[in-house]
């Protein structure tokens, strides 16, 4: 099956063990979703493999806990992930990404500055 980059409206029972494994630190009761509190994940195989967290705000789009499941690194799904949400929200003129839930500030910087982010105090900025 093909990788694809899903908007989560509601959860199935899968996808809240799927999202537990990904957020670990996060209830399911804690995921709310609406028109702008949205989780978008990556998929393979029926199961969730990345996430992040969106609140959109106007033209102002806040990302968080952007996360890829270990066994799945370093294969492009958070890169597809961040493009697809761009793409997704083309309404939203500036974005920041917080540093909240990042497991190494130093990989994440890497990665969110190859991703054309620009690093702040917090966080990231685009």
């Amino acid at each position: 099956m093909k990788l694809t980059i899903i908007r989560l409206f509601e959860c199935s029972a899968q996808d809240e063990i799927d999202l537990a494994k990904i957020w670990p630190e996060y209830s399911s009761a804690s995921l709310r979703l609406s028109e702008s509190h949205r989780i978008y994940a990556a998929k393979f195989n029926d199961r969730l493999l990345g996430a992040v967290r969106v609140t959109l705000t106007g033209k102002q789009g806040a990302l968080d806990s952007l996360r890829v499941r270990e066994i799945t690194r370093r294969r492009g799904v958070g890169q597809y992930l961040l493009e697809e949400v761009l793409r997704d929200n083309p309404e939203v003129s500036e974005w920041w990404m917080s540093d909240v839930g990042v497991e190494d500030r130093t990989i994440m910087s890497a990665f969110m500055q190859a991703s054309g982010f620009k690093a702040q105090t917090g966080g990231w900025e685009k």
